[in-house]
């Protein structure tokens, strides 16, 4: 079945006014999860940060290009936009598509020229009042040649300020990329990085709700309560392959005339699908990606990371692969309550060889003794201070999980860190 073509066939049906689990995206079915808005935060930061430039990761289907689009609807006029989604490319290629982008035709032009071309337009358009934001989508495929180029355009400036907004979107790959050595330079632009996870088993259902009522149903009950939590155990939780669940569904239940989705509808389309429960497709496919075994070190606790205030241990969290968010709001990973910590204040990147903290451009910073450091690589017993409150590192990885290839990186000195 093609979730393009069948969604008109049960509107009728279920007394709804359009399908509401297409595929396609879509900014007036757009989800506000915490996490989500709290990105679309970060993306709005943009437009009156005028330094550096955001990273948005995502895994397939997390609602990334959504948002984006929710996020385009929503400039204000004075924003001149420029949007990349073919992203393989060489610099020439790049630079000519941005241009492109901009109203010109730039097919016969040097790399110079294009480099000048691109920073007289931006500070024309500056000298205008606009604000200049380039956005790229599927940034994951870049190669680091055109990433070292959109650093080098990030840092075209007037005598005030930089004069190109930039938001990066990929899948987790680009965070990896942008982690390498060879990229620091560029890392250190970076004003604020953040990842879209799965939702809850909560917030799928209210997903599922909120695209229901957007498409009509009104608070009727299509769905179950136990056809609901059906959908998060074989979906995940993964946006994209909700909306694929749901619809099939929705189908199912037309072909038997029933405008009820329950238990055995759900399980007539997981059969169509032929799907089994997320978790366990996701071990198969972490199993054979990983045959040596390194993904069961997924679920164990790599660190602890431990919250004092004075002398006072107020709270503590395993840290395992992922990131953390710390910070005042109480979306964030870790909650600080206080007035010296910002709302999202810092972030913790942790894999299975090291842990690193970065500052998301808080108004105190972060300290290590009396130095105050941008972005740390954590050691055991390392000691951040937020403020009035304090980080203590526990590193609780042995010896045989920290020996992968990142053992060159983990030699390089502190002073490596950037200061703020």
């Amino acid at each position: 079945m093609e979730q393009t073509t069948t969604g008109q066939a049960y509107c009728e049906l279920f007394g709804l006014t359009e399908p509401p689990f297409r595929l396609t995206p879509d900014p007036q079915f757009l989800f506000a999860s915490k996490q989500h808005a709290r990105a679309k935060a970060y993306m709005e930061s943009t437009i009156w940060l005028a330094d550096g430039f955001v990273v948005l990761t995502g895994e397939i289907g997390s609602g990334k290009t959504t948002l984006i689009e929710c996020f385009l609807d929503e400039l204000p006029e004075n924003v001149t936009l420029a949007v990349i989604s073919q992203t393989q490319l060489s610099p020439v290629e790049f630079l000519q598509a941005v241009l492109v982008e901009f109203g010109f035709e730039p097919f016969k032009m040097a790399k110079v020229e294009l480099l000048a071309m691109i920073k007289e337009f931006l500070v024309d358009q500056y000298s205008q009042g606009k604000k200049v934001l380039l956005v790229v989508d599927e940034a994951q495929n870049l190669s680091k040649k055109v990433l070292e180029e959109i650093r080098l355009l990030s840092g075209i400036e007037t005598k005030k300020e930089k004069v190109l907004r930039i938001i990066l979107a990929g899948q987790p790959e680009l965070g990896d990329t942008l982690d390498s050595d060879r990229l620091e330079q560029l890392l250190q632009r970076v004003r604020l990085r953040f990842h879209l996870g799965r939702l809850s088993r909560a917030e799928t259902q209210d997903y599922i709700l909120h695209r229901l009522n957007i498409a009509g149903a009104e608070d009727r009950e299509i769905f179950t309560p136990e056809a609901l939590r059906l959908v998060f155990l074989y979906s995940g939780g993964v946006p994209r392959l909700i909306n694929i669940l749901c619809d099939t569904a929705l189908l199912c239940a037309f072909a038997d005339e029933s405008t009820l989705v329950d238990e055995a509808v759900i399980r007539s389309a997981v059969e169509e699908l032929q799907w089994t429960e997320y978790e366990q497709r996701l071990r198969e496919r972490e199993s054979n990606a990983d045959p040596t075994g390194q993904h069961e070190l997924a679920s164990t606790a790599l660190a602890k990371l431990e919250l004092y205030f004075g002398e006072d241990l107020v709270s503590d969290i395993e840290l395992r692969p992922g990131r953390y968010v710390i910070g005042r709001t109480p979306d964030n990973d870790l909650r600080i309550q206080s007035k010296f910590v910002s709302r999202h204040h810092a972030q913790i990147v942790a894999d299975l060889q090291q842990s690193t903290i970065e500052d998301l451009n808080s108004t105190n910073g972060m300290f290590l003794g009396a130095r105050r450091v941008k972005r740390h690589r954590f050691s055991d017993g390392d000691e951040i201070q937020l403020g009035e409150h304090k980080l203590v590192y526990r590193n609780l990885r042995t010896p045989r999980e920290m020996s992968g290839d990142d053992t060159a990186s983990r030699r390089r000195p502190e002073n490596a860190d950037s200061q703020a």
